[in-house]
């Protein structure tokens, strides 16, 4: 007879994810590190894996979230702070990042790999806590933009890339490092950034004062922020400092946090521009052209995150399923769970081949018309699918994974962002038709990369056959199916070229061929067992 006690004796939950060292137990990320040319990576990575792996970091990211940032606009006697207070668990993700060299590793450390190098490591970074990402990406993405005027890029390069987190409001040539932000985005115009009402004057001195409202200011604790703003000459770009040389604090006054659905540990504000000193970047009119360097380089990290976040949650939902029972078997032995967390997986390593590859091609300026449309697409095609992909996840951890206590909550509300920011699905598709437009070699280098893939497998084949077709042919109100057939192409061809056939011949069958669903888990493989053991963290 069953004693009283044993009835709250804890049974049949899985243990928490941790002490896996997030590189070494991410098998398709390895490979992927080792074929783009970053293997050099691996010691630097698996150290920061190992820092990430343990029940410390999970807390960490449970705290960012939990106690999101606080705006304080006054002092105790009236005065104007414009100050973020973040937990102090943020503060040791930023830390850890820019220690690891993922806000500027390429810059601070050029050469073979160094771009690719870095995607392994924001991956990690991530997995864990997404949100801090953002102000580690803007500051990666600001350099090339900043390069437009090289005096400013001479002054602010060394304490961008420095591996030192110095957070506090302070005069730059005061601190060992810096972070850079963006603020783009106006209420009136949305993507559309021509709309832009900012009014930029000159002044005597060479700057310019900044007078306006952005909509949306990303991580407005960070040191400098690349604006637009209308200026003399047209819409062009300026760098925007937070504190002034002489110590006084730049004219930019918090209005208020946004109140996100997800990114919670990410402070995102809403500023007004009081005749605030900025500095010119590249030549007046040539705003979009010059700020467009720091968007492609954000378009990467949205995609790189995205690839993280599919990571966290497939092996969070494999993980979960390989220690728990039901109807007398393991979950992951269960035929219908096993194709679910299969699907997962190849999903999973499909975005994080993407991923790799793309950043190699910015590490290769030879690639330049590769990267040009390759970027469009894996934004749109990878960022969308992050959504779909954490739902499905958190319900193979049903009830388990909609409480707050798991991260799979987290991430569902966190992979929404990544298809929205930097563009969204239709602004994305319309740059997809402009680079068909103005730069037909791009067209071109991008057949050439999946061509000799298509060559040994007929679905792959058969797929690129009417994609050309399509191309000749494109338009707007196609161009969501057009980003579309261009990121399963590009993916397809990456599954058969790098990673086990099994995994290729599954995502070939399920998104290419004729045994292809609507819901991960519709098609059945018979490898399905073997591609879960891939992915399960051992």
């Amino acid at each position: 007879m069953t004693g009283a006690a044993d009835t709250h004796t804890v049974t049949n939950q899985a243990p928490p994810l941790v002490d896996r060292n997030l590189f070494e137990a991410n098998a398709p990320l390895r490979e992927a590190a080792e074929w783009a040319g970053a293997g050099a990576i691996a010691p630097r990575a698996r150290a920061l894996g190992d820092a990430l792996a343990g029940a410390d970091a999970a807390r960490w990211a449970d705290e960012a979230h939990r106690y999101p940032p606080v705006l304080r606009t006054h002092d105790r006697y009236g005065n104007r702070v414009d100050e973020v207070d973040f937990h102090p668990s943020w503060h040791r993700f930023m830390r850890l990042a820019v220690e690891h060299g993922a806000h500027a590793m390429p810059w601070a450390e050029p050469g073979p790999g160094a771009h690719a190098g870095r995607a392994v490591l924001l991956s990690l970074l991530a997995q864990t806590e997404p949100g801090h990402c953002c102000p580690i990406s803007m500051t990666y993405a600001a350099v090339p933009a900043l390069r437009a005027s090289p005096a400013l890029a001479a002054e602010w390069e060394p304490l961008i890339t420095a591996p030192e987190y110095d957070p506090g409001l302070r005069p730059p040539q005061e601190k060992a490092g810096v972070l850079v932000g963006m603020a783009m985005t106006e209420k009136q115009g949305g993507s559309d950034v021509r709309a832009n009402t900012t009014a930029a004057t000159p002044s005597a001195d060479g700057t310019y004062t900044l007078r306006g409202h952005k909509w949306f200011c990303s991580a407005p604790m960070n040191d400098a922020f690349l604006v637009l703003a209308q200026a003399p000459g047209g819409l062009s770009c300026f760098l925007l400092p937070r504190v002034l040389p002489d110590g006084t604090r730049n004219a930019i006054r918090l209005q208020r946090l946004k109140d996100k659905l997800g990114n919670r540990s990410n402070a995102s504000a809403e500023i007004e521009l009081h005749d605030a000193v900025a500095h010119l970047v590249g030549e007046e009119g040539r705003g979009v052209a010059t700020i467009i360097e720091m968007v492609n380089h954000t378009r990467l990290d949205c995609v790189i995150a995205t690839a993280a976040g599919m990571r966290q949650s497939t092996a969070e939902a494999v993980w979960h399923a390989a220690h728990r029972s039901a109807f007398g078997a393991a979950l992951i032995d269960q035929p219908l769970m096993t194709q679910v967390l299969a699907d997962l997986c190849v999903e999973s390593e499909a975005a994080t081949a993407t991923m790799m590859r793309l950043a190699a091609a910015y590490d290769d300026p030879g690639q330049a018309a590769f990267r040009r449309l390759a970027t469009a697409v894996a934004k749109y095609w990878v960022c969308k699918r992050g959504p779909g992909h954490a739902a499905e996840a958190l319900e193979c951890l049903g009830g388990n994974g909609y409480v707050e206590e798991a991260p799979l909550a987290r991430r569902y509300r966190e992979q929404p962002l990544l298809s929205i920011w930097e563009g969204s699905g239709n602004v994305i598709c319309l740059d997809v038709l402009r680079a068909l437009a103005t730069a037909p070699e791009a067209a071109e280098a991008f057949l050439a990369e999946v061509a000799p893939a298509a060559e040994a497998d007929a679905r792959l084949g058969a797929h690129l056959k009417g994609l050309k077709s399509r191309l000749k042919d494109a338009e707007p109100a196609g161009a969501r199916r057009l980003t579309e057939d261009l990121g399963l192409a590009l993916q397809a061809s990456l599954l058969i070229r790098h990673s086990p056939a099994e995994v290729a011949d599954a995502f070939c069958a399920t998104r290419l061929g004729p045994d292809r669903g609507l819901n991960y888990g519709a098609g059945q493989r018979k490898s399905a067992a073997a591609i879960v053991a891939r992915h399960l963290p051992a």
